[in-house]
């Protein structure tokens, strides 16, 4: 898929299974949890505890049971580590790319605010990035349009795209507002997996990518 940018393009990412596999976040998480439960033995909790997660057992219930810790000590860890996850190949080069031709770079991100940039910490993009928003700074969430007049307003273009994952709630508010709209199809580890039940006009993007190889800025 060819994209052409220049000062005035206005590309916006979504964050997790769209830069990197949220999946890795949580198993990242896991682990921070395992070792600080279990220093001596984390490998083994941290292999009941994902196993666990797998067959959508409550996690944090059982190691609050198991080890006598307040579920909100392990919710607070699971959100507030130093998070160990790594980019999707290739969007290095897209980000490259587009601040060669002059381009903006933003994103859109619904979750916690030190979560959120935590991971954008831990993915070493912050200085490609001209504005953030981030669901829980701003108030609302997507696909409220809200989220999407707050880059417009942030920074000027004459073309701004959309580059997500979830079929639910991430293009109903670009597409609604004229932006263009490119989905990252699942790999197969993406933490929300049901888009078949999401395919109607609204919630549908304009265009699909298997991967960011796909994307060519020129």
């Amino acid at each position: 898929m060819d994209i052409k940018v220049d000062y005035s393009t206005v590309i916006v990412f979504d964050l997790d299974d769209t830069l990197y596999n949220e999946l890795d976040f949580l198993k990242s998480a896991y682990k921070a949890i395992a070792e600080s439960v279990e220093p001596e033995n984390w490998k083994a909790l941290y292999s009941k505890m994902f196993s666990l997660y797998r067959c959508k057992v409550n996690v944090f219930e059982f190691v609050a049971n198991t080890y006598n810790i307040e579920i909100g000590q392990l919710i607070e860890k699971y959100r507030n580590h130093q998070p160990d996850i790594q980019l999707f190949d290739s969007v290095l080069n897209v980000f490259d790319a587009i601040k060669s031709k002059k381009g903006k770079i933003a994103i859109v991100t619904d979750g916690r605010s030190v979560t959120q940039r935590a991971k954008l910490n831990s993915l070493g993009i912050l200085n490609y990035l001209d504005k953030i928003i981030i669901s829980e700074e701003i108030g609302s969430e997507k696909p409220n349009l809200s989220n999407f007049e707050a880059i417009e307003k942030a920074i000027s273009g004459t073309e701004y795209y959309y580059i997500a994952d979830n079929l639910k709630k991430d293009f109903i508010a670009p597409n609604a507002l004229g932006w263009k709209s490119v989905a990252l199809i699942d790999n197969g580890k993406n933490i929300h997996f049901e888009s078949y039940k999401y395919t109607n006009s609204q919630n549908l993007p304009q265009e699909f990518i298997v991967d960011f190889k796909e994307l060519k800025i020129i």
